[in-house]
């Protein structure tokens, strides 16, 4: 079952041909944690949604405000029984059918999708976690870049380039070959107390737990921090290397090449994210 444009119904009813999220990736969507029927990080997810929509020149309904869509979103929970766990929900806005790249209509549809997730909290794996570099594709920084859209083929491949070379996962790199993100989330590395990120212009995903662990680390005297651009020979130097995104939290990598990493400040963050997450 589904949430479609505000009715819970069956999910083969709604894809046709015509889609243009289908036909042509004119689609966002918004990947978000909720614990026991509370939206983690809505506003940002919220905020993020609405100026990508701007981006996109989509129009956006006078009734989509955050109360809208939250109890939309709440009741795709209570539909699943989901409201007593932590689930993970996935909301996605399209363009309505029409046209060829040229739409006939900027008028947008919305489905709600929501699984169960085994975890309330974030927690750190111990597992091993390798990871190479992914050189067959690169991204284009630009604004777009930074959107969370249904144009992922880059990472498709790349994830199943992973998975043939016995990898977790993979940095991508942008087209003036500095590391960009993971294939399913933002990428910081740590050297001694100095920790650093790529910045959006670079093209980075404008990644919601990438903000909440920025406001995190900007608050803790012991720890500076750089957005600005990270080459591919900054990571075989650095301490530590871990990955961001809503739902893992932060996932430490524990191997890149002949390279083995700690994970002390990613322990360190993931107890300060769970006392945020508690609080917001």
């Amino acid at each position: 079952m589904i949430n479609f444009n505000g009715t819970i119904q069956d999910n083969n009813t709604i894809l046709n041909a015509n889609n243009r999220g289908f036909a042509y990736g004119d689609a966002l969507f918004e990947t978000i944690k909720t614990s026991y029927g509370k939206l983690l990080f809505w506003e940002d997810h919220y905020f993020r949604l609405m100026a990508s929509m701007r981006i996109l020149r989509m129009e956006i309904p006078m009734n989509f405000n955050m109360e809208f869509l939250e109890s939309e979103i709440n009741k795709t929970l209570e539909a699943k029984g989901l409201t007593s766990s932590s689930a993970r929900v996935k909301l996605t806005v399209y363009r309505n059918e029409g046209g060829l790249y040229l739409p006939e209509t900027n008028n947008i549809s919305f489905i709600i999708d929501a699984k169960p997730l085994p975890n309330d909290f974030y927690l750190i794996s111990e597992n091993a976690y390798e990871v190479d570099l992914f050189k067959d594709y690169y991204i284009s920084p630009s604004l777009l870049s930074t959107l969370k859209t249904n144009n992922k083929s880059l990472n498709v491949v790349g994830s199943i380039f992973a998975k043939e070379n016995g990898l977790e996962n993979c940095l991508t790199l942008n087209t003036n070959k500095n590391v960009v993100e993971a294939l399913n989330g933002n990428v910081f590395i740590v050297k001694g107390n100095h920790i650093k990120t790529p910045p959006l212009s670079d093209g980075c995903l404008k990644g919601i737990m990438r903000k909440q662990l920025l406001d995190i680390i900007k608050d803790i005297p012991e720890y500076t921090l750089e957005e600005s651009s990270i080459s591919a020979f900054e990571l075989q130097k650095a301490d530590e290397i871990f990955l961001t995104n809503t739902i893992v939290g932060i996932q430490p990598i524990t191997k890149y090449r002949k390279k083995k990493f700690l994970n002390i400040v990613s322990k360190a963050l993931i107890q300060k994210l769970n006392v945020k997450m508690r609080l917001g």
